[in-house]
C-alpha cells in the first residue's frame, strides 16, 4: 500500500536536507517513534507506539538508510518491526524528496510503501491513510520547531512524543468525513445542461 503526503517547511532547502539526514532527529519529530540504538552503518533499532481505536500497537524493529542522494535531495529508509504482543508486523520503505519552494521554503514529499499484517490491517487503506496524514502534519510542525530551536542555540528535547490515540482518531475521522463530502457533493454541477442537475418537478 502506497501512502503519499506533502508538506512545507519554512526553512531553506539545504538546511532542511541537513536535518533529515540526521535519523535520530527525524525520529524524534515523529509522534510515537523512538530510536533505542545506533547500530552503525546507517542501521538503527527503535520502537513505535501508536493507538488506533481500541488497539494500542507497540512495534519494535530496525531501520536502515538505503539511499542518500545529495544532488537530488532524496533519502530512502527501509524499516520493519513486530508488535510486542505478537499481533502482527509491518514493513515499509519511506522515501522523502525535498525541493525548493516559494519564499525560500522547502517542499517535502513523502512516499510510504507499507505492508501491514495483524491488528492494524483491519482498519483498511482509508483509515491508515488518514492517520498517516495526521502524523505527517505533526511531524512537519515538530521539524519546524526543532530547526528554529537549533538556530537559536537552544537545547532540543529528544524525548519521544506520544502519538495520542484520541487526537489522531478525531482528526482522522474529520478527514474521512471530508473525503465522503468531496465524493458525493463536489462532482455536482448545477448548470442547466448538467446531467447531474436535480429535476425541477417536470416529467
Amino acid at each position: 500500500m502506497l501512502v503519499s503526503n506533502e508538506f512545507e517547511v519554512a526553512q531553506p532547502l539545504e538546511k532542511v536536507w541537513g536535518f533529515v539526514q540526521d535519523v535520530p532527529n527525524v525520529a524524534a519529530c515523529l509522534p510515537g517513534a523512538e530510536l533505542t540504538d545506533d547500530l552503525g552503518d546507517d542501521d538503527y533499532a527503535g520502537r513505535v507506539n501508536l493507538r488506533m481505536g481500541p488497539v494500542k500497537l507497540e512495534f519494535a524493529g530496525k531501520a536502515h538508510v538505503v539511499e542518500r542522494d545529495h544532488a537530488g535531495h532524496r533519502i530512502a529508509i527501509d524499516a520493519s518491526g513486530s508488535d510486542r504482543k505478537g499481533r502482527g508486523n509491518v514493513e515499509m520503505t519511506v522515501t522523502a524528496r525535498l525541493t525548493a519552494g516559494a519564499g525560500g521554503n522547502t517542499k517535502v514529499a513523502v512516499d510510504q510503501d507499507i505492508q501491514i499484517a495483524g491488528a492494524a490491517a483491519q482498519y483498511g487503506r482509508g483509515m491508515i491513510t488518514d492517520v498517516t496524514a495526521v502524523l505527517m502534519k505533526q511531524f512537519a510542525t515538530n521539524m519546524q520547531q526543532r530547526i528554529e530551536a537549533a538556530e537559536r542555540g537552544e537545547s532540543v528535547d529528544l524525548k519521544p512524543q506520544e502519538a495520542s490515540g484520541l487526537a489522531i482518531g478525531v482528526r482522522a475521522a474529520q478527514l474521512a468525513l471530508l473525503r465522503v463530502f468531496r465524493r458525493f457533493f463536489l462532482p455536482y454541477d448545477p448548470s442547466p445542461t448538467s446531467s447531474r442537475a436535480p429535476s425541477r418537478g417536470g416529467a
